[in-house]
């Protein structure tokens, strides 16, 4: 618990490093119908190198704060699109929202972000089916991504995301324990020396309210390279969804190439993430510019310039 309220101090600090160019991302910039870097040249020639410079310095301070913040690109662009409706805190419409959902709570963190960017005003927990749960077959991988534009090849360049970061045991806790007599097992390619390493750290009366976690990579855990796809073939990959990538012969290609070019990889992740942050994008007189980023403005602001496109400020 104190780590995790570490890493979301991180991400905090991050945010308040480009809070300076906050109020003058709402200002009209140049009108366009379509997102680009360098969208606020004009009304803050700064954003880019201030959300870039804020980033690294948090990564530098906690390295768990750069698997957090993948995973939020990712899990709220597969919902509603890239809307930033993953950051709501209060559905409008009442119920749940998609960061209270299981898929995202308590594992999703670093709800922090500078303003200026066109932002949905839905957020509803059953959305979150749009995600890739770990359990899914290398068949329902490759249907979820496509729904959303992306192909087998970027699917599995994508899941090398699982590189960095931890998961929480419930996870993957089938995958070692019994979930009816709670006794040990080994699931179908999965290392049994690996599956004993992860019993060990996962009691057999895990829960899903068990806050223990474990690397997504046991040998590089916050470094971002291509060590996921050589722990594949060995049978060390956590989720059953890792282990398909190995089983279809399309994917298993893939991950065979990636585990001997690492730099082939890091391109090829570099441009599915910049197409993912594509996805249903609010453009124009879409959305909104929230004034706080968990929580829909009143139907009574208006800000100046929410009458054209309010882009998204590129990090990368």
């Amino acid at each position: 618990m104190a780590r995790r309220g570490k890493q979301q101090m991180g991400v905090a600090q991050a945010a308040l490093a480009v809070t300076a160019c906050a109020l003058c991302l709402q200002l009209p910039a140049m009108a366009s119908g379509a997102l680009s870097v360098g969208f606020y040249q004009s009304s803050c020639p700064n954003a880019e190198t201030l959300v870039r410079q804020a980033v690294a310095a948090a990564v530098a301070k906690d390295a768990g704060i750069a698997a957090g913040l993948i995973r939020l690109h990712f899990h709220d662009c597969f919902v509603r699109g890239c809307d930033a409706s993953v950051l709501l805190s209060v559905n409008p419409g009442g119920g749940t929202t998609e960061r209270q959902a299981p898929p995202n709570f308590p594992s999703l963190r670093g709800f922090e972000v500078p303003a200026g960017r066109r932002d949905g005003t839905v957020s509803r927990a059953n959305d979150t089916v749009d995600l890739p749960p770990p359990t899914a077959t290398a068949e329902t991988l490759t249907e979820m991504f496509a729904a959303k534009n992306l192909n087998l090849d970027e699917m599995v360049v994508l899941s090398g995301a699982h590189t960095v970061g931890r998961s929480f045991c419930n996870s993957f806790f089938d995958r070692v324990w019994d979930t009816n007599t709670r006794l040990p097992r080994v699931d179908d390619g999965l290392d049994p020396a690996y599956a004993a390493q992860l019993r060990a750290l996962c009691p057999s009366d895990t829960t899903d309210k068990t806050l223990i976690t474990a690397p997504m990579d046991p040998d590089t855990p916050s470094t971002m390279d291509n060590n996921y796809y050589k722990l594949l073939p060995r049978g060390r990959g956590l989720f059953f969804s890792d282990n398909q990538l190995r089983v279809n012969a399309t994917m298993n290609a893939l991950v065979t190439s990636f585990a001997a070019n690492e730099a082939l990889w890091k391109q090829r992740f570099a441009d599915a993430m910049v197409k993912m942050g594509h996805i249903q994008v609010q453009t124009g007189s879409c959305g909104q510019i929230r004034l706080n980023c968990n929580v829909v403005n009143p139907t009574s602001v208006e800000l100046p310039g929410e009458d054209i496109d309010a882009g998204v400020v590129a990090a990368s």
